[in-house]
C-alpha cells in the first residue's frame, strides 16, 4: 500500500477508537474517580436508604425515567433508593421538599426545566432559588414537544394553521396542563412568533388536556411524544410540526416548526436531577458517574428512542449553565407574552 494511504487509514482507525472510547470509557472513568475521591475523603456513600423525590404522579414518562435510575442506583450501590411522589404546585411540592432536605447526599431529586425555570418565570415568590438552593447532578433527557390539532381544524399545514387563526382571531383555542407549563408558553410563543391571536384553556394535567382535545372541545395542543402522538397515530389528532431545531428521532417525517415558516421557534423539555445546596462534590461526581453509566447502555438508549426522548447526560456545571441561560429567556417571553406572575 501507498504509505501515505497507509498513514490517513491508520488516522482514520486513531479517530474511532478515540470516539469508541469516549462514549464506553468515559463513564467508567468518571466512576472510578469518584469512587476512588470518596474513598479517599473516608466516606461510604451511599452507607443506608437514599430518598428520591420526583414531582409527578407515578406513571408518567418523568417517574418511569426516575424509578429506571433509582433501580440501576440500588443494584449499583447496594442500598435502596425510593422513589418519593410529591406531585402538586407545577412542581413546586418537590422542589421545596428537596431544597430544604439536609445536604448529606441521602435525598436527591428530579430537577426540571419546569420546576426550576418556568415556575420562576411565571411566580413572583417561589420557596426556594433555583440557583443558590442546588447543587445540579446532570440533564438526563430532552422532551420535544408536537403540534397537534383536532380532525376537525381545517388545518393540513402550519401555515394553513396561521391563515385560518388570522381569519378568525380568538376562535381557535389551545389547551395546556397549566399556566406556565412549557405546553402553555409554547402556546404564547407560538402566538407571538405567528402574529395570531389563540385562547389558552389550561388543565390540571395531560389527561383532561387530552381528553378534551380528542372530542374536539379545544382545537389544538403541543404536547409530547409519549402521549401526544399516540392519537395522531391512531388517525384521532393530526399533527403538523415538532417543536426542535432539527426533527426528532420519533417522528421523523414531522417539519419542525422553523422549517413549516416560524422563525426562531426552538422548544423543549429538559430533565435532570439535582441534590440540596452544599451536597459534598465526591457524592455529586459519584452519581453523575452511576447516572452516566446508564444513560450510555444501548439498552437505554433503545427505550428512550421508543418513548419519543433525546439522551442528555451532562456535567454538573453543563446542567448549571442550562439553568442560568434558560431563567432570563423564559422571563423575557412570559414578559412579551402579557403575562402576569401569580
Amino acid at each position: 500500500m501507498n504509505p501515505s494511504l497507509q498513514c490517513q487509514s491508520a488516522a482514520l482507525h486513531f479517530v474511532a477508537l478515540a470516539v469508541l472510547a469516549r462514549k464506553t470509557l468515559l463513564p467508567c472513568l468518571l466512576l472510578f474517580s469518584a469512587s476512588l475521591a470518596l474513598a479517599q475523603s473516608g466516606a461510604a456513600y451511599p452507607s443506608r436508604p437514599v430518598k428520591f423525590i420526583i414531582q409527578y404522579t407515578a406513571g408518567g414518562l418523568g417517574d418511569t425515567v426516575a424509578r429506571a435510575l433509582a433501580q440501576h442506583l440500588s443494584e449499583r450501590t447496594g442500598q435502596p433508593f425510593l422513589i418519593e411522589n410529591r406531585p402538586g404546585a407545577n412542581g413546586v411540592i418537590a422542589m421545596e421538599a428537596l431544597a430544604k432536605a439536609p445536604n448529606d447526599g441521602y435525598t436527591v431529586g428530579m430537577a426540571t426545566q419546569t420546576g426550576l425555570v418556568m415556575n420562576a418565570a411565571v411566580r413572583k415568590k417561589l420557596p426556594f432559588d433555583p440557583i443558590k438552593d442546588f447543587t445540579p447532578v446532570s440533564l438526563v433527557f430532552r422532551s420535544p414537544l408536537y403540534l397537534v390539532l383536532h380532525p376537525s381544524v381545517k388545518a393540513n399545514t402550519v401555515a394553513e394553521l396561521i391563515a385560518l387563526a388570522r381569519r378568525e382571531p380568538g376562535k381557535l383555542t389551545y389547551a395546556s396542563i397549566g399556566v406556565g407549563s412549557i405546553q402553555h408558553l409554547a402556546g404564547e410563543r407560538f402566538k407571538q412568533l405567528a402574529g395570531i391571536d389563540l385562547l389558552h384553556v389550561p388543565y390540571k394535567g395531560s389527561g383532561p388536556a387530552l381528553t378534551d382535545l380528542l372530542a374536539g372541545q379545544v382545537s389544538m395542543m403541543f404536547e409530547g411524544a409519549t402521549s401526544g402522538l399516540g392519537p395522531v397515530k391512531a388517525g384521532k389528532l393530526r399533527a403538523l410540526a415538532s417543536t426542535t431545531n432539527t426533527r426528532t428521532s420519533a417522528s421523523p417525517e414531522l417539519p419542525t416548526m422553523r422549517e413549516a415558516g416560524v422563525a426562531n421557534f426552538d422548544i423543549s423539555s429538559w430533565f435532570g436531577f439535582a441534590v440540596p445546596a452544599g451536597t459534598a462534590r465526591p457524592i455529586v461526581d459519584r452519581l453523575n458517574a452511576e447516572l452516566r453509566l446508564m444513560l450510555s447502555s444501548p439498552a437505554t438508549a433503545q427505550k428512550m428512542l421508543a418513548a419519543g426522548i433525546d439522551l442528555t447526560p451532562s456535567t454538573p456545571e453543563e446542567m448549571a449553565e442550562r439553568i442560568r441561560i434558560d431563567l432570563p429567556l423564559w422571563a423575557k417571553i412570559v414578559r412579551d407574552a402579557g403575562i402576569e406572575p401569580e
